[in-house]
C-alpha cells in the first residue's frame, strides 16, 4: 500500500521527516509529494493559470512548485495513482475548529476526500515559544495512526489531527474523538491610522467545551472526523 505525504510548511520542514519516522513502523510504501516552499494559511487553493515545476529529489520524494492540494492532485493523477492513503503534515502549529478552513495541512487531506481516498490531517499545537519535541511528536502520530488505521472509514471524511504541547518524559496522552469547535478566532487587531495589525492570541482563543480546542489546549490528543 503507498502512502502519500505532504504538508503545507514545506518539503524541507521538520515535520515531514517525523511523519515518514512514523509511517515506517507500519507495512507501508511512503512517497513524500510536498510544496517546495511554505504555504501556511492557504486553504484549499489551486494553481490553475501558471506552471507547476515538480522536481524529483528522488525516486520517492517530489517537491512541487504549487500548494498542498496541487501536490494531491499531482500526486494521484501523474506521480502515485496506486496510493490509497494521503496523510499531511505533522504541522508546527494547531489548526483547530475554524482553522480546518485556512489551513493548507487540512486541504490536502480535503482534496484526498473528493478522490475518495481516506486522508489524516496532523498538527502539533504550539504553546508560547516553546520549541517542538519532533522525537515525542513522532511517538505521539505513530500511536495516533495505529488507532486510525484500525478504524472503519467512511467516504466523504477525512481525520483532523491535533496534538498537545507536552514535555518529554509524561505518560502518553488520552486520544479523544470530538467535535471541532465552532467559535471565531480572536479579532483582536492594533490600529495604526489607517493599518490594521493582527494582534490576536492563539492560546486565548475561545472554546467549546469538551471540542478539538478544549480537549487539545488541555493535553489530550484531538481527533475530528470532519464531512464534506
Amino acid at each position: 500500500m503507498t502512502f502519500i505525504l505532504t504538508n503545507d510548511d514545506g518539503i524541507d520542514a521538520p515535520g515531514i521527516q517525523a511523519l515518514l519516522q512514523a509511517v515506517s513502523q507500519f507495512d507501508t510504501k511512503a512517497m513524500i509529494v510536498a510544496p517546495q516552499a511554505p504555504h501556511s494559511g492557504c486553504g484549499h487553493q489551486v494553481t490553475t493559470t501558471k506552471p507547476v515545476h515538480v522536481q524529483p529529489r528522488s525516486p520517492t520524494e517530489y517537491a512541487i512548485g504549487g500548494t498542498p492540494a496541487d501536490c494531491v492532485r499531482i500526486a494521484l493523477n501523474y506521480l502515485a495513482p496506486e496510493a490509497r492513503w494521503i496523510l499531511s503534515g505533522i504541522n508546527a502549529g494547531g489548526n483547530l475548529g475554524s482553522d480546518v478552513y485556512i489551513s493548507g495541512t487540512v486541504a490536502a487531506v480535503r482534496e484526498a476526500a473528493f478522490y475518495r481516498l481516506p486522508g489524516i490531517a496532523l498538527s502539533h499545537y504550539r504553546q508560547g515559544g516553546r520549541a517542538i519535541d519532533w522525537e515525542l511528536a513522532t511517538q505521539l502520530t505513530t500511536y495516533v495512526l495505529q488507532t486510525l488505521f484500525d478504524r472503519t472509514w467512511e467516504p466523504g471524511t477525512f481525520w483532523n489531527v491535533n496534538l498537545p504541547h507536552l514535555v518529554s518524559g509524561v505518560p502518553m496522552p488520552e486520544i479523544v474523538f470530538c467535535s471541532p469547535c465552532t467559535q471565531p478566532l480572536p479579532g483582536n487587531y492594533r490600529v495604526e491610522g489607517e493599518y490594521f495589525y493582527y494582534a490576536g492570541e492563539y492560546a486565548k482563543r475561545r472554546r467549546d467545551a469538551n471540542s478539538d480546542v478544549d480537549v487539545c489546549f488541555s493535553g489530550r490528543i484531538a481527533i475530528t472526523r470532519i464531512m464534506l
